[in-house]
């Protein structure tokens, strides 16, 4: 049995992990560790920390950011430092980031965090069944956060 990390913020305005925990205990029988740290830049190390010191073979990393030029330069610092931390581990982390500005309405915001964690959540299920579980969905617009695009019409 895998084990699937979750780190997440204390800055995010939505309880994401919920969502991923909920998604993740209904739809496998993974065990999940969890590390929350106060922002988006503390998530590299504790994804790092949740492979090196609580052997998770995936983590998803769950941060909001706020709608201003600030904010979005911390998220983008904070994906840099994602993605080198999987490089250094071989492994993969989800990251699963919602902008504070992707819709007008708290209500929305809600919506987007839930869908985009519920399906990464799933992917990071089928990322540890191997390298062609996701194979199936390869061209199929399929999106996280909103409803799936579908796969170009030629006709």
């Amino acid at each position: 049995m895998a084990k699937i990390g979750v780190a997440d913020t204390t800055f995010s305005r939505i309880n994401m992990a919920e969502f991923a925990i909920g998604t993740i205990k209904k739809n496998s029988k993974h065990q999940i560790e969890r590390y929350t740290v106060p922002g988006m830049k503390d998530l590299p190390v504790a994804c790092k920390i949740l492979f090196e010191k609580y052997n998770c073979d995936i983590v998803i990393a769950l941060g909001m950011a706020g709608p201003k030029p600030i904010d979005k330069q911390c998220s983008h610092e904070a994906s840099l430092g994602l993605q080198w931390c999987q490089l250094m581990a071989n492994k993969h982390i989800m990251e699963v980031f919602v902008h504070a500005d992707e819709t007008n309405d708290d209500r929305g915001l809600y919506q987007i965090a839930k869908n985009r964690t519920e399906k990464h959540a799933l992917n990071a299920i089928e990322l540890l069944k191997g390298s062609e579980a996701l194979s199936k969905y390869a061209g199929m617009g399929k999106r996280q956060g909103k409803e799936d695009e579908g796969p170009v019409k030629t006709k």
